[in-house]
């Protein structure tokens, strides 16, 4: 089940019924990255789904951090790029209705490796901040019930992260706000 978001109240502005989204950097000797632009693009994602007044955790990290988190909530002995640990499991699971554009609900905790993520930006050619954009939706469409275990559910994962990298783009266009980089 996905969780599904009533239309805000009317009666209020998005700046008096947005959770907070907090983003914590654990990555020491990892790429550089603003974890103030991330929180930005998490709150432009949390609209997109209707979910402005759900509160949301991101995790900026090392190998050496998620790799220990996979170990301990996957049992994979390896870093990976995203993990997400839901919270209010309940909810999702029930896929309830949610009153006042998710007021109230902890969707739980993003967690990113820039090490990873870097090395896969590299691979694709592309800026590191698009490729944690990337990895943040993807998590983000987790913890919301989203899950590519067939062909259908990976199609519509797919969709949905492009979607969500379209409204977290600078202009709204899904276009990389910064030149491709050269592979080195």
């Amino acid at each position: 089940a996905r969780l599904a978001a009533a239309p805000p109240s009317e009666h209020r502005t998005p700046s008096d019924w947005e959770m907070p989204v907090y983003v914590t950097r654990q990555a020491r000797n990892s790429p550089p990255l603003d974890a103030r632009r991330v929180r930005t693009l998490a709150g432009r994602m949390l609209r997109e789904l209707e979910l402005g007044n759900a509160e949301l955790s991101v995790l900026l990290t090392n190998d050496s951090g998620i790799h220990e988190l996979n170990v301990t909530h996957r049992g994979k002995d390896k870093p990976t790029d995203v993990l997400a640990f839901p919270q209010d499991v309940e909810s999702i699971d029930e896929g309830r209705d949610l009153p006042d554009d998710g007021a109230g609900v902890l969707l739980g905790d993003v967690v990113i490796s820039l090490d990873t993520a870097a090395r896969q930006a590299r691979a694709r050619r592309r800026d590191l901040f698009d490729e944690v954009r990337f990895l943040l939706a993807h998590g983000l469409l987790h913890l919301v019930g989203y899950d590519h275990a067939t062909p259908d559910e990976k199609r519509e994962m797919t969709r949905m992260t492009r979607r969500l990298v379209r409204a977290a783009s600078d202009d709204g266009s899904g276009v990389p706000t910064r030149t491709v980089k050269a592979a080195r």
